[in-house]
């Protein structure tokens, strides 16, 4: 949330004549000094923001600079415009409406879906980001050595279609090659990336999880409705409450997944079916309760 944070300090620097600490704080819900700090790291990226104490004090950026189309590339301006929509849903300070204003091109609903995002990558994932948002942009294919969620380790070649964020985790959305089919693949599991020179022409497509586990699992859950709350947050429309119990109808896509997801309940959930996902669910049970007793 940092970056978003010094990002809508300076639109808003970049649109009122003097803000005062205390009001950005109200903002964006953080304490004064913080404010402060983000005000020095801002000095510190370039951007000349002058200190008024008094009465009247605040912050405003010094005479002569204002943001011009060629202080950032338009793909600067897109990731930085994709950014702020997320801001302007929590805050709806019309942020992103003030920077389209300035760049027109940002309006774009093809420039729009090459990224999606709410929040920066961790430093370690921002080369694997910069490359492939590069191909993306460019249409050009890359390959790289992905490892899933049980460890299994391939080698893919993608035609990569976006960039997504969801819940602080980056995910590339593409078409696989070796798979003949749409995958999503997650960055932090991404190594050895290579861009090349091969273009493609995308097409529509309907991802699925790079998991070679793809099989559907149509299962019934019973709940304690002392769960209810985290239940209904969830498994959103596929609960229901009958009497004592709360039940849920809902698939899964993978075994590891569903019975991690019972085990996360405890006592408080019972497999109704399918019979292998309780005989799965049982057995991981006596396999921690033996481990225990080693211990």
């Amino acid at each position: 949330m940092k970056l978003a944070r010094l990002l809508g300090i300076t639109m808003e620097l970049l649109t009122k004549r003097r803000v005062t600490a205390t009001d950005l704080a109200a903002r964006f819900e953080v304490s004064i000094r913080t404010i402060y700090r983000d005000i020095e790291l801002i000095n510190q990226a370039g951007v000349p923001v002058a200190s008024f104490s008094g009465a009247d004090g605040g912050f405003e950026l010094m005479n002569g600079f204002f943001l011009t189309k060629q202080t950032f590339s338009l793909d600067d301006l897109l990731l930085i415009y994709s950014l702020l929509k997320g801001v302007d849903t929590a805050f709806g300070s019309g942020l992103a409406n003030k920077l389209s204003a300035l760049q027109p091109a940002l309006q774009s609903e093809e420039l729009q879906k090459k990224v999606v995002m709410e929040l920066g990558g961790y430093d370690e994932e921002r080369g694997v980001i910069r490359n492939v948002l590069q191909a993306v942009q460019q249409k050009k294919r890359v390959e790289f050595s992905y490892t899933d969620a049980l460890n299994y380790e391939s080698h893919r070649k993608v035609e990569p279609l976006h960039l997504l964020w969801e819940k602080g985790v980056w995910y590339v959305e593409c078409y696989c090659l070796k798979r003949s089919s749409a995958r999503i693949f997650r960055v932090s599991r991404m190594r050895n990336l290579q861009v090349l020179e091969e273009t493609f022409v995308s097409n529509p497509v309907t991802p699925k999880s790079a998991s070679e586990e793809n099989e559907e699992i149509h299962t019934l859950l019973r709940f304690n409705t002392s769960v209810k709350q985290r239940v209904s947050e969830q498994f959103k429309e596929a609960w229901f409450q009958n009497g004592e119990n709360i039940t849920v109808n809902t698939v899964f896509y993978t075994w590891s997944y569903a019975i991690s997801v019972v085990l996360s309940y405890g006592a408080m959930v019972e497999v109704v079916y399918p019979k292998e996902l309780r005989e799965k669910v049982m057995r991981e049970v006596v396999a921690v309760q033996q481990m225990y007793k080693k211990g």
